[in-house]
């Protein structure tokens, strides 16, 4: 049996198959419903992989910061604030990673990518300095930095 909501699931289960359909479970001893170590496991996701974090209590002020790896192809997340859909993920192929970002109305963000030079960026194609929505464009301890209002971004950096 697969864990989904129909079955009840609202955190993450200690086993993906420990109640059977008839409701009984395969070890009645080993049956967490909020298991730490797999919610661990999502905090990195969402926090690390695809880099969603919050600057201030509410999302109001938010932190884009994905850590893409080379045993990675992809990852991405969103979650829902208060203020709309927060999305981040990033993608590689073509000797590029892209990074697909979303930020919901009235609120701001701190995006920060790994790259060593702004040269070596692009939002939709274009050079960052043509999106006046990006704003204080930086590098700093070989990250780019960009401040950002809502709306969805997509931006490529050369590896």
């Amino acid at each position: 049996m697969a864990l989904s909501c129909k079955d009840g699931a609202t955190t993450i289960w200690e086993r993906w198959d420990g109640q059977k359909t008839d409701s009984t479970f395969q070890d009645a001893g080993m049956n967490s419903f909020n298991h730490y170590a797999y919610g661990a496991i999502g905090d990195w996701m969402y926090r690390v992989s695809a880099g969603i974090d919050l600057l201030k209590p509410g999302y109001k002020e938010i932190l884009i910061q994905p850590h893409p790896v080379k045993k990675l192809e992809f990852s991405k997340a969103s979650l829902e604030s208060p203020y709309g859909t927060i999305a981040s993920g990033w993608e590689r192929k073509d000797g590029k990673v892209y990074y697909t970002v979303k930020i919901p109305a009235n609120t701001n963000a701190k995006i920060i990518l790994p790259a060593d030079s702004v040269g070596k960026a692009r939002e939709n194609g274009m050079p960052l300095s043509d999106n006046k929505a990006l704003r204080n464009i930086r590098v700093t301890d070989r990250n780019l930095e960009i401040e950002a209002g809502s709306g969805e971004y997509i931006f490529e950096i050369i590896e």
